[in-house]
């Protein structure tokens, strides 16, 4: 699974806040949470991540997530 881009887009216009919230929830720095956008790492597909982004953009699950490898490990 992995974000779809409407999902990236979403968290990526969103206050710089989600950042942070997303950062506690899983256990990183910001500065990861920002590579992990950018790389659209499955790390942001974890619960935590999910709940948090659900409630920030106002996405639904379906809305959110893809199926597919990320995009950094994609071959």
């Amino acid at each position: 699974m992995r974000l779809s881009k409407i999902a990236i887009l979403a968290v990526k216009g969103a206050s710089p806040s989600i950042v942070k919230k997303l950062a506690e929830a899983i256990g990183v720095s910001e500065a990861s949470v920002y590579r992990f956008i950018n790389d659209n790492d499955d790390n942001l597909t974890k619960a935590a991540a999910l709940k948090i982004i659900e409630s920030e953009t106002g996405l639904t699950r379906d809305q959110i997530l893809e199926e597919g490898e990320p995009a950094a490990t994609a071959k």
